[in-house]
């Protein structure tokens, strides 16, 4: 949907400014380096947790089956110690001093062990099978929403907003919440159930050395959290940089030839770098900071183990209680399951930022507003004539910056409109507010004295044919592509288009023909012919108003007289809008439209308006003098 003057800009001159996702458009709209300067607020973590949680529930059969798998898991591996402490104590020390062990007992106890091990690494690994399952499943839901929500948004959205970012948003952002999900979020739950399970078998064994082991609690506590707080900043710039990075490579790559030609590739390289810098310096400092926690809290839980080593040993030798060597075996191996879960956790939490910042951002898209569509009128597409009247229009891309002021139009079915003007006068614009890619600040737009808000977008689109200056073709085929928006059609209408936009010539001559499939964006093709084939497809659509946006400003000449030739018939009892700088190309037009600050400054045949002298005689002289309008 990409048109004349929905180009990257600052705004202001009849283009809609480019805003970083997430930041603030500052003068000029922003650019690849506009939001660095922006620092990025902690966003409502328990809100984003709460969505997330949300997405995971939509799979309950594998949720479910996957906590009680976890939940045995969990068991199992409690279970381990406390088998373990049976066992040593079967080794015993009578009253006079003699050893025996009870190898009946013994036996029973290691085939437990056996058994719970086994059983603990089978579980473990339909565990993980089913964390794969549960985190693809919730990644493709959540990027199905993505995607269709952006295919909902307003074009001034899409517009105005960096495409590398979005892209960065769809696949890193989404990537970083499948590791969390398949990952993070199953070890959170086990080291809950871990938690609970050591501490219950904790007390179980002797409250006193439990008392000892709660000491390294609020420490861990308090390191984490604080720790946590100064990361969770470079997290969340380390994935804004990230999408900004993206932007700037998918600027660059899709404007090589440009960059190239203006010899900007050094400029060019300088803002990769620049960013890429910064993203470093960040990454680092992210990676730094996530990877302290997890030595600090193996630090406390050594500290810990050797407290209660201590104490239990202290206790034996007193005589108190009926603390044994098995259970003080049983009190550290529970210790190190109670400490683990909490180092876990802290080894995660980068992970967990990373994919709660990421998540953030995929909301942030979600959370815009859709296009909005209120129209509810049907209209019978055969009987449209294409009476268009444009009254009294104001709008502008940015707020308090007009581009159109009060323009007044009036077009008669089957008329031959053309509209010209200086560049970002408005010409686009005009085509902008009529298929309602835009809407308007004010005033109003009927087609056969219906006003265009009051019909559904869809119904509105499917009247008009558009062919743009900038040719939108898909990695598909050639048939596929004039097509493109009318499938039904037979294969007999479409070589009939084909031969009308004067493209069934090339395309005969290509080894495949029709069935040619084109390379991304037609690249594989000159531009004069990826300009056929849009003419083509739109004469494939066989609209009743028909909008040609400079359509034969990318091919020769003598091409260009034979689409023109084609255009008349085309045009033939349809309303048509063309928007050119090429004045050679709309001189037998019905009525020429001169737009100059934002309103209709004359308009009158060819002729006519070179005999007033003004703006058109001007534009027209300047033009046939060699000077660029």
């Amino acid at each position: 949907m990409n048109n004349g003057e929905r180009r990257p800009s600052g705004g202001g001159n009849g283009n809609p400014p480019i805003i970083p996702l997430g930041g603030r458009r500052g003068p000029g709209g922003g650019g690849p380096m506009a939001a660095r300067m922006n620092a990025e607020k902690p966003k409502n973590t328990k809100r984003t947790v709460g969505r997330l949680l949300h997405y995971i529930g939509r799979s309950k059969v594998i949720l479910i089956v996957l906590l009680g798998i976890m939940l045995a898991v969990t068991v199992a591996d409690l279970l381990g110690p406390f088998f373990q402490a049976k066992a040593i104590d079967t080794f015993k020390v009578d009253g006079a001093g003699n050893f025996f062990v009870d190898m009946n007992v013994l036996t029973g106890y290691l085939i437990a062990m056996v058994v719970i091990f086994v059983c603990s690494a089978s579980l473990s690994f339909f565990q993980g099978v089913l964390s794969a399952k549960l985190s693809q499943q919730t990644v493709r839901s959540m990027r199905g929403d993505l995607f269709k929500k952006i295919s909902h948004l307003p074009i001034s959205y899409t517009d105005s907003h960096r495409h590398g970012d979005i892209m960065s948003r769809m696949t890193n952002d989404v990537e970083n919440v499948s590791n969390a999900i398949s990952q993070s979020i199953t070890t959170l739950f086990s080291c809950v159930l871990t938690l609970v399970g050591a501490l219950v078998m904790m007390l179980y064994y002797s409250w006193e050395m439990t008392l000892i082991a709660m000491i390294s609690i609020p420490l861990s506590i308090l390191v984490s959290s604080q720790l946590g707080k100064f990361m969770r900043k470079y997290f969340v710039r380390q994935q804004k940089l990230l999408g900004q990075l993206n932007g700037q490579v998918e600027e660059t790559v899709t404007s090589y030839k440009t960059v190239v030609a203006f010899g900007k590739e050094p400029e060019s390289v300088e803002k990769f770098a620049a960013i890429s810098y910064e993203l470093r310096s960040c990454a680092v400092k992210a990676k730094v900071w996530g990877s302290i926690m997890g030595p600090i809290m193996n630090f406390i839980g050594n500290l810990q183990y050797v407290l209660i080593a201590a104490t239990g040993g202290w206790m034996v030798l007193g005589g108190f209680g009926s603390v044994t060597v098995g259970s003080i075996q049983a009190m550290l191996q529970y210790s190190k399951k109670f400490t683990h879960p909490i180092n876990q956790i802290a080894n995660q939490y980068s992970s967990i930022l990373t994919a709660l910042a990421g998540a953030e951002r995929i909301f942030e898209i979600m959370d815009s507003a859709d296009e909005v569509d209120e129209g509810k009128k049907k209209l019978d597409a055969a009987a449209v004539k294409g009476n268009i009247e444009f009254r009294d229009i104001r709008f502008g891309y940015v707020p308090g910056e007009p581009v159109l002021k009060g323009l007044n139009l009036s077009v008669k079915p089957g008329q031959k409109i053309a509209i010209v003007g200086a560049t970002g006068s408005g010409k686009t614009t005009v085509v902008n507010l009529l298929t309602r890619f835009y809407e308007l600040d004010g005033g109003s737009i009927t087609i056969d004295g219906v006003n265009i808000t009051d019909i559904p977008k869809a119904e509105l689109r499917r009247m008009i044919a558009i062919v743009l200056q900038d040719t939108v073709l898909f990695s598909d085929t050639i048939r596929n592509n004039i097509k493109y928006g009318h499938r039904e059609s037979d294969d007999e209408k479409m070589r009939a288009s084909a031969a009308t936009a004067r493209a069934d010539h090339f395309i005969d001559r290509l080894p495949d023909g029709y069935d040619t499939v084109l390379a991304e964006s037609g690249s594989n093709l000159s531009q004069g012919q990826r300009q056929l084939l849009a003419i083509a497809r739109a004469v494939l659509a066989d609209p009743k108003i028909l909008i040609l946006d400079e359509a034969t400003s990318n091919v020769d000449t003598r091409t260009e007289m034979h689409i023109q030739q084609a255009m008349v018939a085309l045009m033939k009892n349809r309303t048509s809008l063309i928007i050119a700088h090429r004045l050679s190309t709309i001189r037998d037009a019905d009525v020429i439209v001169v737009i100059k600050d934002g309103k209709v400054a004359e308009s009158g045949n060819h002729d006519t308006l070179l005999s007033l002298g003004g703006e058109y005689a001007k534009l027209y002289s300047n033009q046939f003098a060699g000077v660029a309008t």
